[in-house]
């Protein structure tokens, strides 16, 4: 967010600069979390930019491949394409991305934020413009998940003059993408027009049967600007947003048993031939600025988000431990070999709504020889997830010696598969952030939270109030204050550290149940000297009650039961670790230049006390959460003629549930393989509007057990090659 300070530099540089630049400035600086490197680092806390930049040098269209960069994140991959990511951030565990702050252009894009906050639905990632990864006390000005961290994804801007781009790309499997957008800006009005296609028919190898497993995307997003002129008096600015994607995607719940993935990772058991997700998001939001003096603005936002999914799916957990622990016809079924059955597939059609106004005011002022930048934000927002799954029941039989199913019935959808969950919550933040000498800024920061969440459950297709089974609802109030400061000790030296109070709200589904909370510590410094650039960061977190979201891709184990909805604790934990990172740019012979970034999180983490329940002991494990993570980034560079590029990034093994380091614990089928995966890239400029690129992901070709859930043993990419060219107009 831009100060005024800043809005006064831009103020004096209106005479020789034109209307639309200075309105583009303003869209972009209120579309962000942070800003850019310089802004970053002049936090006090830990903040992370890739830049368009940073993500044209590898061209991925993987939200995961991209993050794993960033030191404190953590990601668990399902699918091999990042179609639904699982994203942490300093141990705020990782599952369907519900215990982070995910936005699109600062505004909140999770289907429900508050009451069903596993993320089904993420932005394509592969029309981002960049990555804004935010931890420490400045989350407060976000939300409502302020433990961990924020993802900020930046789109496509509205360019400032006449401008358009294609990306055109095949890779093996069948791959297609088309990414492109043209738009045009002038003194007092501008628009953007663009779109993303993609397509591929999968690396897996679905047995018995011709149905690939890949999938379709496609996406569109329109934008326009209204403004003033630069001379007015009163600078007002209106910037519209539309966006609409969909997806069908041969995903499933199922993977492998060990024994067939150590054979074969990229097999899939017919048994899951049926499964799919079918998808919708509809995106809608205003922004209104109005630069009313030059130390004060008020920028309100409306937002609405639609999100509409089927994932018609199987639950095959049973079959998958049966056949680890060598069960023969439980692994025959798997395999189409054997009959199976009755056994159901869920509908799981669910209709997302989410919807808010923010309103925030930024002043300025010089008070007692300090400089304070204060912000006071405000947000009412709803949001809601309607559960309508019915079952249907099916036969595995073999006919000819070949598998196929037989639709027996459909069962009408009760309890947990007929349902609404719905949120309610206002919440207020006031941040002031003091220039108190050239060398020392202290941020002081308040978040209030009031959330309401209900749950409504019904017997019948009618959904009448004589056939309500059961309702749950919660009501949650916390005031959760912050403090970050920055000392530059040297010209090339700033030291940082800051406290916070965090807080993840649970979700629907439980009556009395308790946010997760804790105190969050960070301290470290950063150096900055020119091609030179270094990080370290330690963190610690001290958690009063762990919570954990239960879904069917990410369950929670109470006792020797499995729980996919609702939320659960996970008693008192503490989390601590250290961030490194270290960049810096070689002027080689020539005018080669050789980039090189390297990253590095540790993390170490346990319960600190027994939950209510016993199923979760005093040092145990937090799952998903491995305890070193790293990337390193080389590239050699001929100016803009022609660059190459290699990204190493190394994930540690991982606990898929709490107890698999307890004493006496048979660990065989609890935990996933550490791996390093290997990818290059290059680029030749053909002339200065058009470039030809190549890349390879995973060159070693390395598969490992990257995932445990849902339902078996997943792998990650394997080796893919992709070609594409890229013009500009």
């Amino acid at each position: 967010m831009p100060t005024p300070f800043s809005r006064n530099l831009l103020a004096l540089a209106v005479i020789s600069a034109p209307a639309a630049a200075l309105a583009q400035e303003q869209s972009l600086n209120e579309l962000v979390i942070i800003g850019d490197d310089a802004s970053a680092s002049a936090l006090p806390g830990s903040a992370h930019v890739v830049t368009s930049e940073d993500l044209e040098t590898m061209k991925y269209t993987d939200i995961h491949k991209a993050v794993r960069e960033v030191p404190g994140v953590y990601l668990k991959e399902e699918d091999g394409y990042g179609l639904r990511p699982n994203i942490g951030i300093r141990g705020s565990g990782s599952g369907r991305s519900s215990k982070i702050t995910l936005m699109e252009d600062s505004v909140m894009i999770a289907p429900a934020p508050y009451s069903a906050p596993a993320a089904y639905y993420s932005p394509t990632f592969g029309r981002m413009n960049g990555i804004e990864v935010l931890k420490g006390p400045d989350l407060l000005r976000y939300g409502p998940y302020t433990v961990g961290g924020a993802i900020n994804l930046r789109s496509t801007p509205i360019p400032s003059s006449e401008a358009g781009h294609v990306t055109a790309e095949v890779s093996e499997n069948a791959g297609k993408r088309i990414h492109s957008w043209y738009g045009n800006s002038t003194d007092n009005a501008a628009f953007m027009i663009e779109t993303f296609q993609e397509e591929t028919n999968g690396f897996k190898e679905l047995q018995q049967s011709s149905r690939d497993t890949g999938f379709e995307k496609q996406d569109y997003v329109a934008k326009a600007r209204f403004n003033s002129d630069a001379s007015a008096e009163v600078y007002h600015q209106l910037d519209l947003k539309f966006q609409y994607s969909e997806e069908l995607s041969n995903e499933t719940y199922l993977g492998l048993t060990d024994d067939d993935f150590q054979r074969n990772p990229n097999k899939r058991y017919f048994l899951s031939q049926l499964d799919n997700m079918d998808n919708r998001h509809n995106g809608y939001s205003a922004r209104h600025l109005v630069e009313l003096t030059e130390d004060l603005s008020l920028t309100t936002t409306l937002y609405r988000n639609e999100f509409k999914r089927n994932w018609y799916k199987g639950n095959f957990n049973s079959l998958i431990k049966a056949a680890n622990n060598g069960d023969q016809t439980a692994y025959n079924q798997l395999q189409g070999e054997e009959p199976f059955g009755p056994f159901t597939l869920t509908n799981g059609a669910r209709e997302y709504l989410s919807q808010g106004i923010e309103v925030k005011a930024d002043y300025g002022l010089s008070l007692a020889g300090m400089r304070h930048d204060i912000t006071v934000g405000a947000r009412v927002h709803e949001d809601e997830a309607d559960r309508f799954q019915p079952k249907d029941r099916y036969q595995q039989v073999i006919s000819n010696g070949r598998p196929a199913f037989e639709f027996i019935e459909q069962i009408a959808p009760t309890g947990g598969d007929n349902r609404i969950d719905e949120a309610e919550a206002l919440n207020l933040f006031l941040a002031d952030r003091i220039a108190i000498n050239p060398d020392l800024s202290v941020t002081a920061l308040l978040r209030y939270e009031d959330i309401e969440t209900s749950q409504t459950r019904w017997s019948t297709t009618q959904r009448t109030s004589t056939s309500e089974t059961e309702t749950a609802s919660n009501d949650t109030s916390e005031v959760l204050p912050g403090l970050g400061a920055t000392y530059r000790l040297s010209p090339t030296i700033t030291l940082i550290g800051g406290v916070h109070r965090g807080m993840a709200p649970a979700g629907s589904g439980g009556t009395n149940v308790e946010p997760e909370l804790s105190t969050n510590f960070e301290a470290g410094a950063r150096y900055y000297d020119g091609a030179l650039r270094a990080e370290a960061i330690a963190f610690f977190s001290d958690y009063e009650n762990t919570v954990r979201n239960c879904s069917i891709a990410n369950p929670c184990n109470v006792g020797n039961q499995a729980i996919d909805s609702g939320t659960v604790s996970e008693g008192e934990s503490e989390i601590q670790g250290l961030e490194l990172l270290a960049a810096y740019e070689f002027t080689l012979l020539n005018g080669l230049t050789a980039p090189v970034q390297a990253t590095w999180t540790y993390t170490d983490a346990e319960v600190t006390k027994d939950s209510d329940d016993g199923s979760v002991l005093k040092g145990d494990n937090l799952a998903d959460l491995p305890e070193n993570v790293a990337a390193v980034r080389a590239g050699l560079r001929d100016g803009d003629l022609w660059d190459a590029y290699i990204n190493i990034s190394y994930v540690d093994e991982t606990c898929s549930d709490n107890s698999c380091d307890r004493s006496g614990t048979d660990n065989t089928f609890r935990k996933t393989d550490d791996y390093t995966v290997v990818d290059l890239s290059g680029s030749y400029a053909l002339n200065p509007s058009s470039r030809v690129y190549a890349k390879v992901d995973n060159v070693l070709d390395d598969q490992e057990i990257v995932s445990r859930s849902p339902h078996g043993a997943r792998p990650n990419l394997p080796r893919t090659a992709y070609v594409g060219i890229s013009v500009d107009f």
